[in-house]
């Protein structure tokens, strides 16, 4: 099978405008993510998909494939989509959240992995939650999922609810997961999902995969022990540089 990894990349960011562009350590961050995205052992190749001519302009900088794509999508899935759209090669897509400088190789050819499965429609990555801080974050989506490893839900809550149990005791009375923010999909399943309307529960929590859930697609998870660093703000920024220090 062919498999691509996408990275959507925008300029115009609400929490932090020009994010792509901040340069982490001598280089930009869509630079970093391209680089890691690049020593994969299984992607056939790597695109930066945009709509803002500067991001172009870097990625061409450092020698990355990049295409153009309209400014009215509202997601990284809805970018990726349009690339698909006009390229029919692909078996498999791998959209890669473009603001993880430090993303692992090793994460990505895990995902690709779980398309050995021809039941698998769509993937992403799990990782245990070993602090209350994040597990009652509600920038931290979580997740449950069935003996199957396909997700049954997606919260920014703590599920499930754990019942007489004081807050600081839930992670020893149960296993949390959070969900880390890379997908992947079947060309043909990304074609179908990206022309859905928004669902109920997915306006309700804004989270995008739950959209997917309720119009019966199955979302399947795999563990990953090596975590993953977003940056969303100026203070994550901060925060990075501070943990290297």
């Amino acid at each position: 099978m062919k498999y691509v990894g996408i990275i959507p990349a925008r300029f115009a960011s609400s929490r932090f405008p020009g994010k792509p562009l901040t340069v982490i350590e001598g280089k930009t961050m869509i630079h970093r993510v391209y680089e890691q995205a690049s020593k994969s052992k299984i992607l056939s190749e790597v695109i930066v998909a945009t709509d803002d001519e500067r991001i172009v302009k870097e990625v061409n900088r450092f020698g990355g494939q990049v295409m153009m794509t309209s400014s009215a999508h509202k997601s990284g899935t809805d970018r990726c989509a349009e690339l698909i759209e006009k390229e029919h090669s692909w078996d498999v897509v791998l959209n890669i959240q473009g603001d993880e400088p430090y993303i692992q190789p090793e994460q990505i050819d895990l995902l690709c992995n779980c398309f050995q499965s021809t039941a698998v429609q769509i993937a992403t990555l799990i990782k245990q939650i070993n602090s209350t801080e994040e597990l009652f974050n509600v920038n931290t989506p979580k997740v449950i999922f069935n003996s199957n490893k396909e997700a049954l839900y997606f919260s920014r809550t703590p599920i499930p609810y754990c019942r007489d149990q004081e807050k600081d005791h839930w992670l020893k009375s149960h296993t949390y997961y959070k969900h880390i923010g890379i997908y992947a999909y079947r060309s043909d399943v990304l074609k179908a999902i990206s022309r859905l309307k928004p669902s109920s529960l997915e306006l309700a929590e804004s989270l995008e995969q739950l959209r997917w859930l309720e119009n019966g697609y199955k979302v399947h998870v795999e563990i990953t022990q090596l975590e993953s660093i977003a940056i969303d703000s100026p203070e994550d920024l901060i925060k990075l540089f501070s943990a290297k220090k």
